[in-house]
């Protein structure tokens, strides 16, 4: 096992990372079923797991399974989506900060968290007040790095700016998603974390089940555990345009030798922008059958003909859990009131 150092923190993780949300029971996995596929992980070589607050039992289960190995495993979580009806029960607040790690801690049943992540971007809350909470949980020991997710590349540029002026400790790391079928970060993204030092953590790089290689333009309706139905990841699963791409990736990966698994998971981790790819699995046959491709490498050939299928930096498509700015989906940011506009 290669491993690579996250940003400039000297933590050493391995390319591939083990997504924390499959391993919920809600998902369809006993606490005993994915405790044995994290045993099987670490076995493998693979030190980091990522997972948040906000999968169901993650955090308890992963907490149990690591009793007597902690010291083995990179340990990720993330907090900022809403734990309950109080609305200060979200968000990246003081406030909630220091509520929601002593949760955190006290489910993975640890008393550090190796990178402490934000969820999701805080339009209501300032940059500094966040960062300072951070910084304080790092002079304390609680959390050793700080991340973020899903943050433009706007929100990235400030968070490290004002950690410079105002002497706070920078985030370390982002997580964006990142497949053959979502490549916009290669835009703007990746070149601004490589800038700032940052290590990247991608996730979906299976563009969430397409790129097994399962779903196919005839039959675009995989089968999937009830947990998975329930929370509406299985929609663009049918999206008849990213269906054909893969159709068209698929003789590609045949030509080279390489399960699509391993053809996507390795255009994933090709990058030199990607620190680790987040693979969530339910199964210890799709877990084997991803760390059979640890090794493997695509020549400069098979990434030219990826780039004429999809275009670097363009996305085909939208995942169904990708985040969706506040900017897009409330009306009143992008429309002027109804009078200006009438005075105009």
């Amino acid at each position: 096992m290669l491993y690579r150092t996250l940003g400039r923190t000297g933590i050493r993780v391995s390319p591939y990372g083990l997504g924390g949300l499959m391993l919920a029971t809600a998902m369809g996995n006993a606490p005993e079923e994915s405790g044995h596929l994290i045993h099987r992980a670490l076995d493998a070589g693979i030190n980091l797991i990522d997972t948040s607050d906000a999968y169901g039992d993650s955090e308890e289960v992963i907490g149990a399974a690591l009793a007597g190995r902690r010291d083995d495993v990179v340990l990720a979580t993330k907090f900022g989506r809403a734990a309950g009806r109080d609305p200060n029960q979200q968000g990246t607040s003081r406030r909630w900060i220091v509520t929601a790690v002593e949760r955190s801690l006290r489910r993975l049943r640890t008393d550090r968290i190796d990178l402490y992540q934000i969820h999701f971007p805080d339009p209501v809350t300032g940059t500094e007040e966040t960062l300072a909470a951070l910084t304080d949980l790092i002079r304390d020991g609680k959390v050793r790095a700080i991340g973020a997710s899903h943050t433009p590349v706007s929100g990235i540029v400030e968070a490290q700016w004002t950690a410079e002026r105002r002497g706070l400790a920078r985030f370390h790391t982002e997580q964006p998603a990142y497949s053959i079928l979502n490549r916009g970060i290669e835009r703007e993204l990746l070149p601004v974390t490589q800038h700032f030092g940052m290590g990247t953590l991608v996730w979906g790089p299976l563009g969430q089940g397409l790129l097994t290689g399962r779903v196919r333009r005839d039959d675009p309706a995989p089968s999937a555990g009830d947990g998975l139905r329930r929370s509406g990841m299985m929609r663009h699963l049918r999206d008849a345009h990213r269906i054909d791409v893969v159709e068209r990736l698929m003789p590609l990966a045949a030509e080279a030798g390489l399960p699509m698994t391993h053809l996507a998971m390795a255009f994933a981790i090709a990058h030199p922008g990607v620190t680790s790819a987040l693979i969530g699995i339910r199964t210890e046959r799709h877990l084997d059958d991803l760390i059979a491709g640890l090794g493997v490498t695509l020549t400069d050939d098979v990434l030219d003909r990826i780039d004429e299928i999809v275009p670097p930096g363009t996305d085909v498509g939208t995942l169904d859990q990708a985040f969706v700015p506040p900017a897009l989906t409330v009306p009143d940011l992008r429309r002027r009131p109804v009078a200006a506009r009438a005075a105009a």
